[in-house]
């Protein structure tokens, strides 16, 4: 009975409270991650599919390339900063990368490793316009691969012939 007669009301805890998520807000994200386990689980085979290269050749040209899509989605966002930090980032995989390709495997865990970390920040900052999708997708892509390197360097797998 005594609500009917209150004046305005200071907001309750319930209504300054954050909002939760919604399902379709959940969803959004689940799916990046569902096909990143696909894709991830695709990269960390294909070099049975490339035998004629060292594992650590193919896991180093994909690092590299996987890297370099920011560069695609720095020039669709069109911000000249953007541009030139996320093609200095991609370059420095490509480094990364490359020093993998004849030195330790764990240059490659590192690189997958950090480029997840790199697509984890993306996706809370949006430091790049319209990636949406891309970086739950592509951080789950790189941190499967990783873990599967690190599963195959502790078992003693040979990444050079």
């Amino acid at each position: 009975m005594n609500d009917r007669i209150q004046g305005p009301r200071s907001p309750s805890a319930s209504q300054t409270s954050t909002a939760t998520p919604s399902p379709l807000a959940h969803q959004s994200v689940r799916m990046p991650i569902l096909w990143g386990l696909a894709f991830g689980a695709l990269q960390a085979a294909s070099p049975l599919a490339l035998r004629w290269l060292d594992q650590a050749t193919v896991q180093a040209l994909l690092l590299a390339m996987i890297a370099a899509v920011y560069i695609g989605f720095a020039v669709a966002d069109g911000r000249p900063r953007v541009i030139a930090v996320e093609s200095g980032v991609a370059g420095a995989f490509v480094l990364l990368a490359a020093a993998g390709v004849t030195g330790s495997a764990w240059l490659l865990v590192l690189g997958y490793t950090a480029h997840g970390l790199k697509d984890f920040w993306q996706e809370r900052s949006h430091y790049v316009a319209s990636t949406r999708w891309w970086p739950p997708f592509c951080a789950t892509v790189d941190w499967l691969v990783a873990v599967v390197l690190l599963i195959e360097i502790i078992a003693g797998a040979g990444f050079h012939h």
